[in-house]
């Protein structure tokens, strides 16, 4: 398998929300729901960066094309980090993502490692760190 990732898919309660919160809220690009002359096929795509998106499915639909059934999600499975070139830039996010309806879960501060970052929550309780970290390069 080759280190290529194209399409984070994440589940979702209220699609309909969810685009709202991503693309009138976050600013994220997107044709909005497509699919909908499928059943279970009615899905978002945010345009990220190059050869990157992200997915909002509903939870339903993801359940009906793998066959497990829905369960508690948990918020702590993972994180979507958003690197960006400053601590200011962190504090801009952070606050845009407030705006939009997100739910603060940590606000941003210095890291233990030397970095600055925060937390926030989707409407559908996704985690997304907001970060600045000082030995990356953003491209742009």
């Amino acid at each position: 398998m080759k280190p290529r990732i194209t399409v984070i898919t994440i589940g979702v309660d209220d699609l309909g929300k969810s685009l709202a919160f991503y693309r009138d809220g976050l600013g994220l690009p997107t044709p909005g729901i497509i699919g909908t002359e499928f059943e279970n096929g009615a899905v978002a795509f945010f345009d990220l960066q190059a050869g990157l998106k992200l997915a909002v499915w509903p939870r339903a639909s993801i359940s009906h094309d793998t066959g497990i059934s829905v369960g508690l999600p948990s918020r702590t499975e993972f994180t979507l980090g958003h690197n960006v070139a400053s601590k200011e830039e962190v504090d801009v996010v952070m606050e845009q993502a407030r705006k939009a309806g997100a739910a603060i879960v940590k606000p941003a501060q210095d890291t233990f490692w030397g970095g600055y970052a925060g937390y926030f929550e989707d409407p559908d309780r996704h985690l997304w760190e907001v970060v600045w970290n000082p030995f990356f390069e953003i491209q742009e």
